[in-house]
This record gives C-alpha cells, structure tokens and sequence, in this order.
C-alpha cells in the first residue's frame, strides 16, 4: 500500500495533476452515487445562492448495508464555470463543530479568484444538527463552560470531574441511541469522501480548520489519491497515541504563549481597560486574582455556574485569547471582580445547541482513543500541571468523560504519514492559544515533503483570513487558486 501510494504521488507530480493551472477534477462518467436534490436553505441571513441537501452514509462502516443517517451538506456554485476547477471542502473546528453556514460566512472572504475556482462546500459532522443528531440529556451543570473543559477543584482534586464524566458517559449510554457509538474522527473522514462522490467530484480540495485539520489527517489517511489541495489552518498535534488528550494538554504552552501578548496590551498607556503600569505586573495580578476567586466566588446570577469562581476566570482568559479582539471582555471582568462586582451574564448558545455540540464532542473525543481509567493517573498529572503552568490550574491533564465512556474505541487513532502527494500547505500563528506551534510543528515533521509550512507572526487562532498575517493569507489564497506553494517552508512577518 504504502509503495502504491508513493507511486501516486510521483505520478501526479509528474504529470502536474495535483499543481497544474487549471485542470477540472469533476466526475463526468457517473459516480454511482445518488444525484444530490438541492434546494432552498433554512436559516436567516444567508446567501441567496446557498443551497442544501442530504447524503445518505452507514451509520456503521463495518456494517455498508445496515442503518443509514443523513449528513446535511451545503454550496455556494462557482460563479464562473470556465475557471472553476472542482470543490473546496469547508472543514470545521470541534469536535462539535459545523460549517453549514461557511459558504455564506467566511467562504465569502475568499478572493475571488479562489471563490471563482470552486464550489464552496460546508456540511454538519455526524450527530450535528440538522445532519442525524444525537442528545445525551445532560444535567445543567455539566453544560457549563468550565465543565466542558476538565478544570479540577481548586486545592487541585479531581473527584469532581471524575464524578462529571461519570454522569456524562451513563446520560450518553442511556440517551445518545445507536449512533453515538459511531462518531469518531475517521467516520467523519468516511462520511466526507461520500459527500464528494455524491458531489460528482474524482478529487476534492479542502481547507480544514483546528479540529478540522485532524478530520483532513484523517482523510488523507484513508483516500490519499482523492485529495487535490488542501490547506491545513491552525494545527492540531498529530500524536497517534493519546490524540485528543495531547490537544488538552497543549492549551498549558497555549496560554503561556499569548499570555504575554495579552500583558503588554493589558499595561499599554491610554488603554480605557488597562490593569497594570507594566506588562511585568500583569501575570501576577491575574494570578492572585484567580486565587482569591478560588476562596472567594463572587455570585453571578444567570450565569452557568452561578458564580464567578478562579476557574470560570481561567476560562474566560482562554476565550479571549482565541482573538486579540477579545481581550477587553477579559479586562473588564478582570477589573469588575477586583471591585467585587460581575459585568452582566454572558449570552450562550440555547440548551439544544450545547447538548447537541456536547454529545458530538464527548463522543468523537472518547470513541477516537482510550483515556487511562486510574483516577491517580489524573491527580499527578494535575499536580505537575499546576506547578509548572499556573495560569491553566491543571485542567490541560485532568480527565473528561472518556474514564467511564461505556465503549472501546473501534480503531486505533488516526496515525499521519509522510507517505502521498505533496499538496499540502500549513498555515500557523506563532502565538494560538489552542493550537500551539509546538503541535504543529509534530504535524508538519509527520507530513514530510507532503506539506510546506507557513508560520504567522501572529497571535490568535484561526490563522487564513482572520488572526494571520497579509502575507499568509496571499500565500495561502495563492496555492488554492493555482496550486503554487513556496518552495520551502515560510516565515511571514
């Protein structure tokens, strides 16, 4: 397998397939997959030209003629047929994500040139609405945001997470039905080469974000000869042995690279937010901030959990640094808690929304890979975290739901080789709060000369488009519009 797939690789180099200026990749014979029935779009402020329709996968790929679900797609149609090449996957951020509404959103922000040269194809993952969904009917509280993630007690415990992903796995089992057992990350991948056979399409391209390059890694993986450009944004670590438990661990190198960032803002002069003097003395005051919360919750009625707590403070800190846009919210709470006082409650998305996007993200997270059942496994790595990382308190090594998750994975994780055609470009901000440049540098040894790597002088998540540079986003827009890639490797300042 391996040697057929590099002689794929040398063939579509050769004959320019995978870099040619202008070579259609669309099925013309039949695909053998059902045509797709377009229609109107639900939802409000979208695009009139966006249109919807379903594609019927196995619920269980062991099992091709078993029970089907639906996966929801949608398209925006090139505007001009005569230089539109094939069709850009929108690959979404998760597990819990969806990109239905992308070819309206941020597939308008494209260039031209690129929007010229495909469709624009966003979907709902397995178990997303309004794909076939699932919903574990979890508790209230176990829909928080500082539950979502795994922040421990704060003298360090973890009994009460532990007990939490024992609550949520048993809701899962008893609610989340058949298919919950069924979403992973290399079903999705699964799902989405059938979203391209019923596409027409022989090859598909792809710019997958966050969660999303995983989901690419994953296709790449499984129909190496299937992919035509693909831009992987904001990297996920590639690690085949503890796969989503090292993108937890990673928000420790996470914060720590944009806390900085978020310092020098936070002291500069005529800044209507500002905490400090000095950059120097920020840190240290968030910390004992923190601290004193721990003690000393301050009430915080509407909110989820009803209290501004050290954790909910963490939290909100991670949020912020997703976008440099967003650090005043975290100043102003910052300074409302010094006085003792909360801004008002923060808007969340509707229950159904974060019990759909939870059961998703439990049940990817858990079916993907085996996390340790040994409570003391999550005590020490706790307490090293906190030691060594401070402004994470230890959540990035404690434990989610997957200790008590009632199943084995299925398969073993997804593992990324260097083996495949070179068409690949990586695109990463040298200061992401969730995906670091640490786990990204792992994905782009794993890929070998089958990628090349831009890094931003950048801080923020979501590199393309939005938190890079002018000189990332060109490169990148270039590559998808004709195929060019730099040479090597590529610092943007």
């Amino acid at each position: 397998m391996k040697q057929m797939t590099k002689s794929l690789a040398l063939i579509a180099a050769a004959s320019g397939v995978v870099f040619g200026a202008l070579t259609p990749l669309s099925v013309s014979a039949d695909s053998g997959a059902p045509a797709l029935k377009w229609t109107k779009c639900e939802g409000s402020g979208l695009d009139p030209r966006q249109q919807c329709a379903t594609v019927s996968v196995p619920m269980d790929y062991a099992d091709p003629d078993g029970p089907k679900i639906e996966i929801a797609v949608s398209r925006i149609r090139s505007a001009n047929p005569d230089a539109r090449r094939g069709a850009l996957l929108l690959i979404p951020g998760g597990p819990g994500g969806d990109s239905m509404n992308d070819p309206s959103g941020k597939g308008q922000r494209l260039p031209q040139k690129v929007r010229d040269a495909y469709d624009l194809i966003g979907f709902a993952p397995r178990g997303m609405t309004p794909s076939t969904a699932v919903d574990c009917g979890l508790e209230h509280r176990d829909l928080a945001r500082t539950a979502l993630l795994p922040w421990p007690a704060a003298d360090g415990s973890v009994d009460a997470n532990m007990a939490a992903g024992k609550r949520v796995s048993e809701a899962c089992a008893r609610n989340g039905g058949e298919l919950i057992r069924h979403i992973s990350t290399l079903n999705e991948a699964r799902d989405l080469d059938r979203v391209r056979a019923a596409l027409g399409e022989r090859k598909i391209s792809a710019w997958g974000v966050s969660y999303g390059t995983y989901v690419t890694d994953a296709y790449l993986q499984l129909f190496p000869g299937r992919t035509d450009r693909v831009v992987l944004d904001s990297n996920d670590n590639p690690d085949p042995a503890l796969a989503e438990r090292a993108w937890l661990a990673a928000f420790e190198r996470g914060a720590e690279d944009n806390f900085p960032e978020f310092a020098k803002w936070a002291s500069a002069p005529g800044n209507p937010d500002r905490l400090a003097d000095t950059a120097a003395e920020v840190r240290p005051l968030f910390l004992k901030l923190a601290a004193r919360l721990d003690r000393e919750p301050i009430p915080w009625p509407g909110a989820n959990p009803e209290e501004l707590n050290g954790n909910v403070l963490r939290q909100s800190m991670l949020d912020s640094f997703y976008d440099p846009n967003d650090y005043p919210a975290l100043a102003k709470l910052v300074l409302a808690a010094e006085k003792g006082t909360v801004p008002p409650a923060p808007a969340g998305p509707p229950e159904a929304v974060l019990q759909n996007v939870t059961a998703v993200a439990a049940a990817t997270i858990c079916n993907d890979v085996n996390w340790p059942s040994d409570p003391e496994v999550y005590r020490e790595g706790v307490a090293k975290s906190r030691a060594q990382f401070p402004l994470t308190g230890g959540m990035p090594r404690n434990a989610m739901a997957c200790p008590s998750w009632p199943w084995e994975p299925k398969e073993a994780p997804v593992h990324v080789s260097d083996q495949g055609p070179s068409n690949i470009l990586m695109v990463q901000n040298e200061r992401d709060p969730a995906t670091p440049l640490s786990g990204a540098l792992k994905l782009r040894e794993a890929l070998g000369r089958r990628a090349v790597m831009v890094t931003n002088d950048s801080t923020g998540h979501d590199a393309y488009l939005d938190n890079g540079t002018a000189c990332g986003d060109a490169t990148v827009s270039r590559f998808l519009a004709t195929g060019k890639r730099p040479a090597k490797d590529l610092y943007c300042g």
